[in-house]
């Protein structure tokens, strides 16, 4: 009597190796190449002028997207991060050095990148903090050129009562917002992505149809997506001649990255945010 070896009839279809499913988004190529150029012409990022107040201010023309963001949020780092220059913005061990706002132009006037003062914690006088304020207020609502902000939250510490802010007077305004949850190494991929969902639901219940990413200065997480962003932003179009190589960019170092202050969670606690509104 035969008897049955257990196996079914497709034994040796079962035990061949099976393939591996890729569920990855394909990449368009284009979009890449654009992101690419992009770096490449930030990277002529160059220092335009310093202006205390408004009406000192470069020329109301063109177009220009301005950094907004806490002081101890990383906007320096950003912003030498994704010029390629380490010096271009000068970030400070002590929060609040960006007293003035500062003018970057990009191979024309017409197009800028703009540092405004950061808020939240300055080791300044009552006074100068509200000087800083009203004239931040001023650009925000009177700016004709400015097409809209890259708003920076450390990633551990997001959504604070200036962010919400600023996000609701950009809505006002009708300009666009990108959000970058900065600092994002400090975190592991798991609680990172977490921390990026929870802000995104958080916009839509406020209705804000804003973009977001994470983004990190020190090993370089999100900057071509933010290059894309600046460029279409900026009216930047597709040169096919410029030739760059993203590996090219030097990694920020430990001690370039220590230049952004960190706070522990007890200190963000205790720092009072300040509002232009409150120093009317």
């Amino acid at each position: 009597m035969h008897r049955s070896s257990g196996k079914s009839r497709n034994s040796k279809t079962s035990s061949a190796p099976k393939q591996k499913i890729s569920y990855e988004k394909k990449v368009d190529s284009a979009i890449t190449e654009y992101a690419v150029q992009s770096l490449n012409w930030l990277r002529r990022a160059e220092f335009l002028m310093s202006a205390p107040k408004l009406n000192l201010c470069v020329e109301d023309t063109g177009y220009e997207i301005a950094f907004a963001g806490r002081s101890n949020a990383g906007k320096s780092s950003a912003i030498n991060a994704l010029t390629n220059q380490k010096q271009l913005a000068r970030a400070s061990k002590k929060p609040g050095r960006t007293q003035m706002i500062n003018f970057f132009s990009l191979g024309n006037p017409n197009q800028r990148l703009v540092d405004l003062p950061g808020y939240g914690y300055a080791a300044v006088p009552e006074a100068m903090k509200i000087v800083w304020q009203k004239e931040l207020e001023n650009y925000l609502i009177h700016r004709q050129s400015l097409q809209g902000l890259v708003l920076l939250m450390d990633i551990r510490h997001p959504l604070q009562h200036f962010d919400v802010m600023m996000l609701e007077w950009a809505y006002s305004r009708k300009l666009f917002v990108h959000v970058l949850l900065t600092k994002s190494d400090k975190l592991n991929r798991g609680p990172a992505n977490k921390a990026l969902l929870e802000v995104k639901n958080a916009l839509k219940k406020m209705k804000l149809d804003f973009s977001i990413q994470l983004f990190s200065s020190l090993n370089k997480q999100g900057l071509e997506e933010l290059a894309s962003i600046m460029g279409g932003r900026l009216n930047f179009t597709l040169d096919q001649n410029v030739q760059f190589d993203l590996d090219a960019i030097p990694e920020m170092s430990l001690e370039d990255d220590a230049e952004e202050v960190d706070f522990e969670d007890s200190e963000i606690e205790n720092i009072q945010d300040e509002t232009p509104n409150e120093a009317q």
